[in-house]
């Protein structure tokens, strides 16, 4: 096997080869985050008589800058992983790697990639693709529409140009008419693919998972493959953990806080519904609250039922069921 490391940027990609082993000979080569620096970095790998379906690449989730690269070198047969800059740093901490450069993290990825073996990354289908797409545009507007608001909020306290306020009104009205665009597109989108319009109804058929949530959570389920729904939990950072040596150090357990802080958001405002309204959710935050948790940590179990319960109803292809509850074992 050969490892290939690339660090990622906005403009450029920084690339180390091990084709001798990991402590063998490297080559290192930089090219720009483009279509044609991705043809350019597999013609430098086969080059140095590297094969490219035996070849295993880890590139860091670096925003959306990693995902054409992930794409381009999993669609030509490289085992590609897309792994957590966290663990990568790390895991260079541990080898006592202590300078973060653009070189020096391609080496450390390419040595991960060859020791920690992470899991290989499966690339999302192109339904998938189109509706993530759409999502991030309407977030994006969403947030913009937000602004000027806030903007026009300000303008009413104060003595404003007319103009001014006429501008920030306009604009209000343009990303109001594109937002209502874009979710036609999306409920468009869905509609005609019926594996993604049955999945949002069976995440819809969950007590406290709104229209809102449901999309949140199937472009999530859609652009990442869990095996099973810890996983799942973990990579949004809602597993617990803990601090805790001997008897001097006994820190209370806190949230991972891993992945996307918005899809925590989203599920933290849908928790606080179901500690109402979803039997299995409610139960589980009393039961907590009983035992002398906070509430703050009641809820964030909640929130990590909440991802189970979504994970389960996909997996299975059953809509959510109020009476289900799991024998325990006597």
């Amino acid at each position: 096997m050969f490892y290939l490391g690339i660090d990622v940027s906005n403009a450029t990609l920084d690339c180390c080869l091990l084709y001798q082993g990991v402590d063998g000979k490297r080559k290192n080569i930089k090219t720009t985050n483009t279509a044609n620096g991705f043809n350019k970095i597999m013609a430098w790998v086969e080059k140095h008589q590297c094969a490219l379906s035996q070849t295993l690449v880890a590139i860091e989730a670096t925003s959306i800058y990693h995902e054409s690269l992930a794409m381009a070198l999993a669609d030509a047969g490289l085992q590609v992983s897309v792994v957590n800059p966290a663990r990568v740093r790390s895991f260079a901490q541990g080898l006592s790697i202590l300078h973060k450069t653009d070189q020096v993290d391609s080496v450390v990825l390419a040595k991960f990639v060859a020791l920690a073996r992470p899991e290989k990354w499966t690339p999302p289908s192109h339904d998938a693709r189109q509706l993530n797409g759409l999502l991030a545009r309407r977030e994006t507007l969403a947030a913009d529409l937000r602004r000027e608001q806030n903007r026009m909020e300000k303008m009413l306290s104060i003595a404003t140009p007319v103009e001014i306020r006429a501008s920030i009104e306009r604009m209000t009205t343009f990303i109001e008419q594109e937002i209502a665009q874009l979710d036609q597109q999306i409920n468009d989108h869905i509609d005609q693919h019926p594996k993604l319009k049955n999945d949002q109804k069976l995440l819809t058929s969950i007590p406290a998972i709104g229209k809102r949530t449901s999309l949140m959570m199937l472009n999530l389920l859609q652009m990442h493959h869990f095996d099973c729904a810890s996983q799942m939990a973990a990579y949004v950072g809602l597993v617990p953990i803990q601090r805790q040596s001997g008897t001097s150090l006994k820190g209370q357990a806190h949230l991972s806080k891993a992945g996307s802080s918005k899809v925590r958001s989203g599920l933290y405002m849908a928790a606080v519904v179901a500690i109402q309204y979803n039997p299995h959710i409610k139960a589980t935050y009393q039961r907590l609250l009983l035992r002398g948790k906070t509430k703050m940590s009641a809820l964030g179990a909640a929130m990590r039922k909440l991802v189970h319960l979504c994970f389960g109803v996909i997996k299975n292809q059953t809509a959510y069921q109020a009476d289900y509850f799991p024998k325990l074992a006597i």
